[in-house]
């Protein structure tokens, strides 16, 4: 949200959160940086020591934490949209958030939210139905978590419509078209890997309310928490400065 008085200024400003636990060698460095993790779960990343360890430097930073569930696609990372039985879709979710959740509270931790990654979280943004199953599974499960969508989205439209609470979810350092998706990482410029790049997108989404399309579009949107993913190979050269010259 803008300062009318002080356009240069902004009254609100979005948590950062990052996607984690994905086996980058320097997860630790990225902590101090976030305010809450989404830390994978089994489905397309993920062993009992690997998420024991991200849940370990969570607390270490004092960190919130939430689940990372996906299709179950080691191979692919998660990233390939995937046809599977509608019943095994959702058992393996349950399986990976109830292994998240009963990890977290080994460790003190509570499930701050969930997150779909992947060709999940992109499917559920523009499949009415695949929204539609995903939400009724939260609704019965997990009523009361926070649910991060992508705005103007069929996953938010369906937990609105069911009345999940939900945080608006944008990318801070991948390109958007302009009907408001994630443009393909097939596409050159769809991550945004230096600060020259990622911060003019961020101050746009800070102080205008407004994100710059691939396209050339300038979208008006809103973002409850700004997503940096830590597998992305400039993130520390970008975030620290990003986090120290808005957020502090």
């Amino acid at each position: 949200m803008r300062d009318s008085k002080h356009p240069n200024k902004t009254l609100f400003l979005p948590q950062i959160n990052c996607d984690l636990g994905e086996g980058v060698a320097w997860e630790e460095q990225i902590f101090p940086f976030v305010d809450v993790a989404s830390l994978a779960c089994g489905g397309h990343f993920g062993t009992q020591d690997s998420l024991d360890a991200s849940l370990s430097l969570a607390t270490k930073y004092g960190k919130k934490v939430g689940a990372h569930p996906s299709y179950p696609d080691r191979e692919n990372f998660g990233r390939v949209s995937i046809k599977m039985p509608v019943g095994d879709l959702i058992e393996s979710i349950r399986q990976q958030i109830e292994w998240f959740t009963k990890s977290a509270q080994a460790h003190h931790l509570s499930l701050d939210h969930i997150k779909f990654h992947g060709a999940l979280y992109n499917d559920a943004a523009k499949d009415s139905d695949l929204a539609n199953l995903l939400t009724d599974f939260l609704l019965e499960n997990y009523p009361q978590t926070p649910l991060l969508v992508p705005p103007h989205s069929e996953l938010e439209k369906k937990a609105q419509e069911k009345g999940l609470s939900i945080r608006l979810e944008v990318f801070a350092d991948r390109a958007y078209t302009a009907d408001y998706l994630l443009s393909s990482r097939s596409l050159e410029g769809s991550l945004l890997q230096d600060l020259t790049s990622v911060e003019p997108q961020v101050k746009r989404l800070l102080f205008e309310g407004q994100l710059l399309s691939m396209e050339g579009v300038q979208l008006p949107i809103q973002a409850d928490t700004l997503c940096f993913h830590g597998d992305n190979p400039g993130i520390l050269d970008f975030l620290p400065i990003l986090r120290n010259r808005y957020w502090t």
